[in-house]
């Protein structure tokens, strides 16, 4: 679970933001980031739309046209008084709007939504604008009003509604990361992490470093997206025949390697249907994630997955398969059925029913270690390909090797 909620979540767009804020902290950087640091906004700025619309990605799209009107924003009105007001509408807005841009579903620009919410964003541009120019202190009483009577909150760096929002929006980031651990939703966390800190004036950057490097946290998120859509399963959850193959090439001149096959797996799905035949799949890569003995398990393409086991001998490695072989033929795998309730009850049955609609799953394994004759990754699958049809041959529910 440790090891789920890590790499989602913290790895890369958490240390990414930590070194961002840390660098932006300091009051004089190296001379050599300067041209660096003039360039790094325009890179974001240019890259993140381009590869929002290569990855159809419009959430990136919308997030770094946000922060880029609010650099604007910035320019545009330069006299003090009225670009504090245009600062404090922005800290309010661009969180809110955020917020809102990450809870789209991914289905181009050119739509009702997107309409929609660019018709939201220039009524607000228009309220703000107008209100800045004709009711500068009706939007100043209300961008500062105290919520809280509290002394020790007056020393804030942001004002109380602006920091509330804020706080709000980054709680609901973290929320929502946590319940879908993918990177691309939790850069959204971190993101909202990098603008708090920016506009509360945390370090002695401009703001728009800030935003810069905010936007490259979703960039990282989408790249960090891409790369597990490629190398991961998306059912199982497992890493796939592509992370095989890079692990192979990787591994010394001493491993076992395991083919595993699920035993009847065609009759699950005419029998049961496809939907079932999937959890069936989600349930054996479960049990197979457990692998000890240093093991790594890979689905390789449909009921078919394999197992990794470094610097072991085949004789090593068999104790670990069998376990595996036995705990899956030890689970009762109970279909989920259309009238399962969505809550978790709080009394669990255990009646009769369920033991008569439970199936017995087993799966069958053939292993084959690397060694003078078998010296490449191809010629060990190849034999465990072997065994593993020995293994279903000789009756199924077995290992072989």
């Amino acid at each position: 679970m440790i090891r789920k909620f890590i790499y989602p979540f913290l790895l890369p767009n958490g240390l990414l933001c930590a070194v961002a804020l840390f660098a932006l902290a300091q009051k004089n950087l190296p001379v050599e980031l300067l041209p660096f640091l003039r360039v790094f906004p325009f890179a974001v700025v240019i890259i993140g739309p381009l590869l929002g619309w290569r990855f159809n990605r419009t959430r990136l799209i919308y997030a770094i046209a946000l922060m880029l009107l609010v650099e604007l924003s910035m320019v545009y009105f330069p006299v003090e008084t009225t670009a504090q007001l245009v600062f404090q509408s922005a800290a309010l807005l661009l969180p809110l709007n955020l917020l809102l841009v990450s809870w789209f579903r991914e289905r181009g620009m050119l739509n009702l939504r997107g309409a929609f919410w660019l018709t939201v964003l220039l009524a607000e541009l228009l309220t703000c604008g107008g209100l800045i120019h004709y009711r500068p202190t009706l939007i100043q009483f209300w961008l500062n009003y105290p919520l809280f009577d509290l002394p020790q909150l007056q020393a804030l760096p942001l004002a109380q509604p602006l920091l509330l929002a804020n706080g709000l929006v980054l709680l609901l980031f973290a929320v929502r990361s946590l319940r879908n651990l993918a990177a691309f939703e939790a850069s959204f966390f971190w993101a909202q992490l990098m603008i708090l800190a920016g506009f509360s004036g945390l370090g002695s950057q401009p703001l728009r470093l800030y935003l810069a490097s905010a936007g490259l946290i979703l960039i990282m998120g989408i790249l960090e997206t891409s790369h597990s859509l490629a190398y991961r399963d998306e059912l199982t959850g497992l890493p796939g025949r592509r992370a095989l193959n890079e692990a192979l090439a990787k591994l010394g001149s001493r491993y076992t390697l395991a083919m595993l096959d699920i035993d009847h797996f065609k009759k699950f799905n005419d029998t049961h249907g496809h939907d079932v035949g999937d959890q069936v799949l989600k349930m054996v890569a479960g049990k197979l994630a457990a692998v000890s003995g240093g093991g790594k398990v890979f689905r390789y393409g449909g009921e078919e997955f394999s197992v990794i086991l470094p610097r072991r001998q085949i004789e090593d490695a068999l104790p670990y398969l069998e376990r595996l072989r036995q705990a899956v033929e030890d689970s009762r795998f109970v279909p989920r059925g259309k009238d399962r309730p969505k809550k978790k009850p709080k009394r669990r049955t255990t009646g009769g029913k369920k033991r008569e609609n439970a199936l017995k799953v087993t799966i069958s394994i053939g292993a084959a270690e690397r060694d003078a004759q078998l010296n490449t990754a191809a010629a060990v699958i190849k034999a465990a390909d072997q065994a593993l049809y020995r293994a279903k041959k000789a009756g199924r529910n077995q290992v072989c090797g």
